[in-house]
């Protein structure tokens, strides 16, 4: 294909540009059945189809187009602008999602020298920074469910990838959360399968901290989940009732003011063990906790969540009191039945 240029559209091209707006999925999926249809053709902005979908928030459109061909990281914009950028401004979490996973690029910066996740930071799309912020290809982690080198087996069984994933790509560090997805997949919930987690998570975080383009957020993020992981093998060790009781801990608030002081003690605590003493990060985050007498402001948890995700405070948003999901007033559905059966 040759040299596409901005505006010289067929007529076919700006039907599809309108039906991205105003149609349906079946027609431009019509369209771009046609010779004069080109998936990355440019508008007089410089904006391809996806751009133009993503940024109206239509997914299916944004799928369709991907499934035809369309360039995610199409950099041809007026002002430096990418699908992923569009997708974050228009504060639709799935659309970015689907960017991610089609390989969008995420240190790209636009005219202004503004990458997809600041520019949704900007515009107050915090939802956006976080997924940007927290994605992690599944083909890293696929990495491991293969034998490497002189090694007989993977160091991760290719069941437990899938499982994994979902954990190591979520917004929502609550400690109570990341022990509720373990205890609810029964492929997780055992200590030999989150040994060899644990392992792999220790293992990503010492590549991010190692590799060229080093990335102190998500070796720290790693080497959280893998700290939570070690506390839920103990007590898988020790007792019948499996991952209930390490939940009824991290829940359990001190006589005086009902603060749940394990909880704060065991982020601490991880956050102490990072392995990389000179890392930015780990002295930022102690600089902000060390000083802060356990129960009061900031927490542990709030730091940590900021440094991670990208999300700045918690302003008009109800978070659910036990797992810290977003959306939930007082307590989300899930943990109203879990207190009910603690």
């Amino acid at each position: 294909m040759g040299h596409i240029k901005k505006g010289e559209l067929t007529q076919e091209e700006k039907e599809l540009m309108e039906v991205i707006g105003k149609g349906t999925v079946q027609e431009a999926g019509t369209l771009l059945s046609s010779k004069n249809v080109r998936v990355n053709c440019l508008d007089e902005n410089g904006m391809t189809p996806l751009m133009h979908a993503a940024y109206k928030g239509k997914l299916d459109m944004c799928k369709l187009l991907l499934r035809h061909g369309a360039d995610v990281n199409c950099h041809q914009h007026e002002h430096g602008y990418t699908a992923l950028m569009f997708a974050a401004l228009s504060g639709n979490k799935d659309i970015t999602w689907v960017m991610l996973e089609a390989g969008a690029e995420t240190d790209v910066v636009n005219s202004v020298g503004r990458t997809a996740a600041q520019m949704a930071a900007f515009v107050g799309q915090h939802d956006c920074v976080a997924i940007i912020n927290n994605f992690f290809p599944r083909e890293r982690l696929d990495y491991y469910t293969k034998p490497q080198g002189l090694d007989k087996e993977p160091k991760l069984p290719a069941k437990l990838a899938g499982p994994l994933h979902k954990i190591i790509t979520t917004t929502n560090l609550h400690p109570v959360k990341i022990v509720m997805l373990v205890s609810e997949n029964p492929l997780l919930a055992e200590e030999a399968a989150l040994n060899k987690c644990y392992r792999v998570m220790d293992l990503i975080c010492e590549k991010c901290m190692k590799q060229r383009d080093m990335n102190e957020v998500l070796a720290m993020k790693m080497h959280y989940i893998s700290c939570i992981f070690q506390k839920c093998i103990n007590f898988l060790k020790d007792g019948e009732n499996k991952l209930d009781a390490l939940i009824k801990s991290l829940l359990k608030g001190r006589a005086s003011d009902g603060f749940p002081v394990y909880q704060e003690k065991i982020i601490r605590e991880s956050i102490r063990k990072f392995p990389y003493c000179e890392a930015t990060l780990l002295q930022q985050l102690v600089r902000s906790i060390a000083p802060v007498e356990i129960g009061s402001d900031p927490t542990a948890f709030s730091v940590l969540t900021q440094a991670i995700t990208g999300q700045v405070g918690f302003v008009d948003v109800e978070f659910c009191t036990t797992c810290g999901e977003k959306g939930a007033s007082k307590r989300c559905s899930v943990c109203k039945m879990l207190t009910a059966e603690l």
